[in-house]
């Protein structure tokens, strides 16, 4: 959404929620370690694959990766990567990127603004593979089912969400025609706040908008047909409603988000689903906490443990998100788990390695 300003980041994940015995914990502390810090490096998305804890993207344009087994003690992390990677650019315009998905062995990140790029690298070489010419264009999101085939969402330029979809390993990319989609309601748009508007379990897809109307729009089938439900989070101004959302497995799924221009209040900001997203509950009402940019499943942790951050803190949930902990004043803007006790956050000025314990 154009009203939020962000800088995006991007790196793919191995957050595998796979089920394993559960045995109950709390979390009572976080360690932050940083690992990138630049005052021009705001990020907004994050994956994790297996050579790289982040390959970011900036609104210059500039994508650089942190390995996984970084040592600070070998030298400046800044000096090794940010500074060796030269900016993307459309023409002589820097790109301005928000998404980034893994797929293929290639990165792809798309671009907001007119016109919308998609930008694939793969081995230090890189490609426009998408372009759209509209003065509406604004993509918010993108993730891949597969290695073959990959999605992105973005604000109407017509009647209904901007849908994206490849199905070739992102060689060439379709824009989905309205007659296709649920017909969007005034208002509604999807906010480019951490990159977690998708969330995708298997074959299946949900899509979480915002603004003046937040619903699901959901596929069974990767993208080859849609249908919308509705939801009781906030929603009613161009800043309101869903910011993010995550699937544990195809019946249980939360979203969070609330107005980042009242970021403490925490009325109806925080919403469940135990039956793959047709129908939705408010929980912690009225509890921290207040506005969340990203909210994501700790792996492995049979859906009963979230983290959810925002640029007012880290939170913590043991419940399934009926209620929470306050664990970090830090602010970040999205978070990618490594495993149940590691993650990756990105937030203004700075990547950051975060240990639960």
């Amino acid at each position: 959404m154009k009203k939020l300003f962000v800088i995006t980041l991007f790196v793919s994940m191995l957050s595998c929620k796979n089920s394993t015995p559960f045995e109950p914990r709390n979390i009572a502390g976080i360690e932050i370690e940083t690992l990138l810090q630049d005052s021009l490096l705001n990020v907004r998305a994050l994956e994790i694959t297996s050579e790289y804890a982040s390959v970011y993207a900036t609104s210059k344009g500039v994508i650089g990766p942190i390995k996984l087994n970084y040592n600070s003690t070998i030298g400046n992390i800044n000096e090794i990567f940010y500074n060796s990677v030269k900016p993307y650019k459309n023409d002589s315009t820097e790109l301005n990127f928000r998404a980034i998905a893994f797929a293929n062995e290639s990165v792809f990140s798309i671009s907001i603004g007119n016109p919308s790029v998609i930008v694939r690298e793969n081995k230090g070489v890189n490609d426009i593979v998408y372009k759209e010419n509209h003065e509406k264009a604004f993509y918010d999101s993108m993730d891949f089912w597969n290695d073959q085939e990959g999605i992105a969402i973005g604000d109407p330029t017509d009647d209904c969400m901007s849908i994206i979809i490849t199905r070739d390993g992102g060689n060439a990319w379709k824009k989905l025609p309205c007659d296709e989609l649920p017909k969007a309601k005034d208002g509604e748009a999807a906010f480019a706040a951490s990159d977690t508007n998708i969330a995708i379990i298997g074959n299946k897809t949900w899509v979480a908008t915002g603004g003046k109307a937040s619903r699901i729009l959901y596929s069974p089938d990767k993208g080859k047909t849609w249908e919308v439900f509705e939801t009781p989070i906030i929603q009613g101004l161009e800043t309101t409603g869903m910011y993010s959302i995550d699937f544990y497995d195809e019946l249980n799924g939360f979203a969070i988000g609330g107005d980042y221009t009242k970021p403490d209040d925490n009325t109806a900001n925080k919403i469940l689903t135990k039956d793959g997203g047709k129908t939705w509950q408010l929980v912690a009402q009225g509890q921290e906490p207040g506005y969340r940019s990203c909210v994501q499943y700790i792996p492995n942790r049979a859906g009963k443990e979230l983290v959810a951050v925002g640029f007012k803190g880290i939170d913590y949930s043991s419940d399934g998100g009926y209620s929470w902990k306050h664990l970090s004043d830090e602010g970040f803007y999205t978070i990618r788990f490594l495993n149940d006790s590691v993650a990756y956050a990105a937030g203004k000025g700075r990547i950051s390695k975060l240990t639960f314990r």
